[in-house]
Protein backbone atom coordinates (compact mmCIF):
# COMPACT_ATOMS: atom_id res chain seq x y z
CA UNK A 1 0.00 0.00 0.00
CA UNK A 2 2.81 2.76 0.69
CA UNK A 3 4.06 1.90 -2.55
CA UNK A 4 0.73 2.56 -4.27
CA UNK A 5 0.25 5.70 -2.27
CA UNK A 6 3.32 7.07 -3.12
CA UNK A 7 2.96 6.16 -6.75
CA UNK A 8 -0.53 7.30 -7.06
CA UNK A 9 0.74 11.08 -5.36
CA UNK A 10 3.76 10.83 -8.09
CA UNK A 11 2.03 9.40 -11.08
CA UNK A 12 -1.28 10.27 -11.01
CA UNK A 13 -1.63 13.39 -9.17
CA UNK A 14 1.30 15.41 -10.66
CA UNK A 15 1.28 13.61 -14.25
CA UNK A 16 -2.40 13.07 -14.27
CA UNK A 17 -1.57 9.24 -15.47
CA UNK A 18 -4.02 7.18 -15.62
CA UNK A 19 -4.83 4.41 -13.33
CA UNK A 20 -4.69 1.57 -15.65
CA UNK A 21 -1.41 3.00 -16.90
CA UNK A 22 0.45 3.58 -13.63
CA UNK A 23 -0.92 0.32 -12.07
CA UNK A 24 -0.23 -1.78 -15.04
CA UNK A 25 -0.26 -5.23 -13.66
CA UNK A 26 2.92 -5.87 -13.29
CA UNK A 27 3.36 -4.75 -9.55
CA UNK A 28 2.92 -8.51 -7.97
CA UNK A 29 6.12 -10.12 -10.23
CA UNK A 30 7.76 -7.64 -9.73
CA UNK A 31 10.00 -6.80 -6.47
CA UNK A 32 9.89 -3.15 -4.72
CA UNK A 33 11.71 -0.95 -2.66
CA UNK A 34 10.28 2.11 -0.60
CA UNK A 35 12.59 4.75 1.32
CA UNK A 36 11.24 6.20 4.34
CA UNK A 37 12.31 9.85 5.82
CA UNK A 38 11.45 9.96 9.46
CA UNK A 39 9.33 6.49 9.04
CA UNK A 40 7.25 8.52 6.82
CA UNK A 41 7.09 6.40 3.39
CA UNK A 42 9.12 8.87 1.23
CA UNK A 43 10.18 6.95 -1.88
CA UNK A 44 10.48 3.41 -4.30
CA UNK A 45 11.63 1.99 -7.16
CA UNK A 46 10.26 -1.04 -9.02
CA UNK A 47 12.44 -3.56 -10.24
CA UNK A 48 11.61 -6.61 -12.52
CA UNK A 49 13.63 -9.19 -13.63
CA UNK A 50 14.34 -10.65 -17.31
CA UNK A 51 16.64 -13.11 -18.65
CA UNK A 52 19.67 -11.51 -18.80
CA UNK A 53 18.53 -7.95 -17.35
CA UNK A 54 16.77 -6.53 -14.89
CA UNK A 55 14.47 -3.27 -15.39
CA UNK A 56 14.06 -0.48 -13.28
CA UNK A 57 10.71 1.56 -13.12
CA UNK A 58 8.56 3.58 -11.49
CA UNK A 59 10.85 5.34 -9.68
CA UNK A 60 9.29 7.94 -7.48
CA UNK A 61 9.98 10.31 -4.59
CA UNK A 62 6.77 12.44 -3.01
CA UNK A 63 6.94 16.13 -3.86
CA UNK A 64 8.06 16.91 -0.19
CA UNK A 65 11.13 14.75 -0.24
CA UNK A 66 12.52 16.05 -3.33
CA UNK A 67 15.02 18.35 -1.78
CA UNK A 68 16.71 14.91 -0.06
CA UNK A 69 19.00 12.42 -1.21
CA UNK A 70 16.10 10.02 -1.72
CA UNK A 71 16.03 9.44 -5.33
CA UNK A 72 19.88 8.74 -5.16
CA UNK A 73 19.52 6.56 -2.60
CA UNK A 74 16.48 4.66 -3.88
CA UNK A 75 18.67 3.61 -7.29
CA UNK A 76 21.84 2.90 -5.37
CA UNK A 77 19.66 0.11 -3.56
CA UNK A 78 18.34 -0.94 -6.59
CA UNK A 79 21.74 -1.55 -8.07
CA UNK A 80 22.58 -3.30 -5.01
CA UNK A 81 19.59 -5.30 -5.13
CA UNK A 82 19.99 -6.55 -8.63
CA UNK A 83 24.05 -7.25 -8.42
CA UNK A 84 23.25 -9.57 -5.46
CA UNK A 85 20.81 -11.54 -7.54
CA UNK A 86 23.03 -11.55 -10.88
CA UNK A 87 22.44 -9.33 -12.88
CA UNK A 88 24.53 -6.92 -14.48
CA UNK A 89 22.80 -4.77 -17.12
CA UNK A 90 20.07 -2.50 -16.18
CA UNK A 91 17.47 -1.68 -18.87
CA UNK A 92 14.92 1.72 -18.35
CA UNK A 93 12.79 4.51 -19.39
CA UNK A 94 14.16 7.69 -18.19
CA UNK A 95 11.67 10.77 -18.31
CA UNK A 96 13.59 12.72 -21.01
CA UNK A 97 14.09 15.53 -18.47
CA UNK A 98 15.56 13.13 -16.05
CA UNK A 99 18.24 11.68 -18.50
CA UNK A 100 20.90 13.35 -17.06
CA UNK A 101 20.04 11.80 -13.14
CA UNK A 102 20.18 8.40 -14.61
CA UNK A 103 23.68 9.19 -16.55
CA UNK A 104 25.25 9.70 -12.99
CA UNK A 105 24.47 6.00 -12.38
CA UNK A 106 26.77 5.03 -16.02
CA UNK A 107 23.28 4.42 -17.72
CA UNK A 108 23.01 5.85 -21.51
CA UNK A 109 20.89 6.24 -23.89
CA UNK A 110 20.15 3.24 -26.58
CA UNK A 111 21.78 4.95 -29.50
CA UNK A 112 19.27 4.61 -32.75
CA UNK A 113 16.06 3.76 -30.73
CA UNK A 114 13.66 7.03 -31.00
CA UNK A 115 11.88 8.79 -27.90
CA UNK A 116 8.42 7.90 -26.95
CA UNK A 117 5.50 8.77 -24.60
CA UNK A 118 3.19 7.34 -22.52
CA UNK A 119 0.72 9.74 -20.38
CA UNK A 120 1.78 12.52 -22.09
CA UNK A 121 5.24 12.40 -20.73
CA UNK A 122 8.33 11.64 -23.33
CA UNK A 123 10.58 9.05 -22.41
CA UNK A 124 13.80 7.62 -23.91
CA UNK A 125 15.12 4.27 -23.53
CA UNK A 126 18.32 3.57 -21.04
CA UNK A 127 20.83 1.12 -20.53
CA UNK A 128 23.84 0.65 -18.16
CA UNK A 129 25.96 -2.42 -16.83
CA UNK A 130 26.33 -2.85 -13.10
CA UNK A 131 29.23 -4.06 -11.50
CA UNK A 132 29.54 -7.73 -10.94
CA UNK A 133 29.97 -9.13 -6.87
CA UNK A 134 30.88 -11.88 -5.17
CA UNK A 135 27.92 -12.00 -3.23
CA UNK A 136 25.62 -12.61 -5.99
CA UNK A 137 23.34 -15.60 -4.69
CA UNK A 138 23.69 -18.57 -6.16
CA UNK A 139 22.72 -22.77 -6.82
CA UNK A 140 24.75 -23.86 -3.68
CA UNK A 141 23.89 -21.03 -1.31
CA UNK A 142 22.80 -22.34 2.52
CA UNK A 143 19.26 -23.55 1.21
CA UNK A 144 18.12 -21.81 4.19
CA UNK A 145 19.71 -18.71 3.17
CA UNK A 146 17.55 -18.86 -0.40
CA UNK A 147 14.35 -19.20 1.02
CA UNK A 148 14.69 -16.28 3.58
CA UNK A 149 12.40 -13.54 2.64
CA UNK A 150 13.26 -11.58 -0.77
CA UNK A 151 15.97 -9.06 -0.29
CA UNK A 152 16.51 -10.19 3.41
CA UNK A 153 19.15 -12.88 2.64
CA UNK A 154 21.97 -12.64 5.15
CA UNK A 155 19.45 -11.91 7.81
CA UNK A 156 18.06 -15.49 9.57
CA UNK A 157 14.85 -15.69 8.53
CA UNK A 158 11.49 -17.98 10.02
CA UNK A 159 12.40 -21.39 8.76
CA UNK A 160 15.69 -21.08 10.15
CA UNK A 161 14.37 -22.08 13.61
CA UNK A 162 12.36 -24.24 11.67
CA UNK A 163 16.16 -26.69 12.30
CA UNK A 164 16.08 -27.28 15.51
CA UNK A 165 12.91 -28.87 15.09
CA UNK A 166 13.28 -33.23 14.35
CA UNK A 167 12.08 -34.42 11.27
CA UNK A 168 9.01 -36.14 10.80
CA UNK A 169 9.92 -39.80 10.63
Amino acid sequence: MRVFSIRAATYMSEQSCPYDEEFDGNDFCAAHIIGEIDGEPAGCIRIRFFADFVKFERLAVRPEFRNSSMAFRLVRAAIEYARRKGFHTVYGHARADLISFWQRFGFKAIADRPAFAFSGVPYVEMAGEIPRTNRALHIGDPPLQLIRPEGLWDVPGPLDGGRLRRAAA
